[in-house]
């Protein structure tokens, strides 16, 4: 429940968080653009096509490779967060629910368990 997650952040984590920010601005999207403007030219001064790929390869292999791995932990880090939230939304209006039961308790009992099923609240959380 979300009075179980802790707010604190191992390095990782707030690693991962400052280069997903980093990685989301326009103005590295630019930069990307420019080195490969800036690379497609320099054929001309390798003079090997064979070497002249395998630099721009090499390169977007491995920032690719990075970035998947940080932005995949911020990615699953907001996927929890939204979880937690809709369990606490979910639980609070199934409280209020129970609360207003009127003459036909059955029927909002039932409500309120089709409401839990509905937005996957549990005992305890899964992933």
């Amino acid at each position: 429940m979300p009075s179980d997650v802790s707010a604190r952040l191992g390095f990782f984590d707030r690693f991962a968080g400052a280069a997903s920010r980093f990685f989301s601005r326009a103005w590295f999207f630019a930069f990307c653009v420019l080195l490969v403007l800036l690379w497609a030219p320099s054929y001309f001064l390798i003079g090997s096509v064979d070497t002249w790929q395998l630099i721009i390869n090499t390169a977007t292999t491995i920032v690719t490779f990075l970035m998947v791995a940080l932005l995949q932990n911020s990615q699953t880090r907001a996927d929890g967060a939204v979880q937690d939230k809709l369990n606490a939304l979910a639980a609070a209006l199934a409280a209020l629910m129970d609360e207003r039961q009127s003459e036909d308790a059955r029927q909002l009992q039932d409500a309120t368990r089709e409401l839990r099923q509905a937005v996957g609240l549990e005992d305890r959380e899964s992933s």
